[in-house]
């Protein structure tokens, strides 16, 4: 059973705006911080998004900061990362992740991840 699924990824022209939905199953969702990563080849993963196992905490790396939000739903098993204002930098596998912690900045604390979601923006 794979405990992350992520869906929502595209292409979209520079500007525009997508919303990914991570899926979770077969694991405590509601203890766990989520996160999301994004990475291109050739280069580190990086941490774009985190949110505490209650939501109240979050955090952004300055170059999405304003632009992407993340957000999610106990209740549904769901996490969310609105992304508004793409711009072609943002390309990337964008792979949802869940941590034992509740919460974390550290990918070495999180311990399942899904297959990851394809997003390009055009310019």
């Amino acid at each position: 059973q794979v405990p992350l699924v992520e869906s929502g990824g595209g292409l979209v022209q520079a500007g525009g705006s997508l919303r990914l939905s991570c899926a979770a199953s077969g694991l405590p969702f509601s203890s766990y911080a989520m996160g999301w990563f994004r990475q291109v080849p050739g280069k580190e993963r990086e941490l774009v998004a985190a949110v505490s196992w209650s939501g109240g905490r979050t955090y952004y790396p300055d170059s999405v900061r304003a632009r992407f939000t993340i957000s999610r739903g106990n209740a549904k098993n769901m996490a969310y990362l609105q992304m508004n204002n793409l711009k072609p930098e943002d390309a990337a596998v964008y792979t949802c992740a869940a941590s034992w912690r509740d919460y974390t900045d550290y990918d070495y604390e999180y311990t399942y991840w899904g297959q990851g979601t394809q997003v390009t923006a055009s310019s």
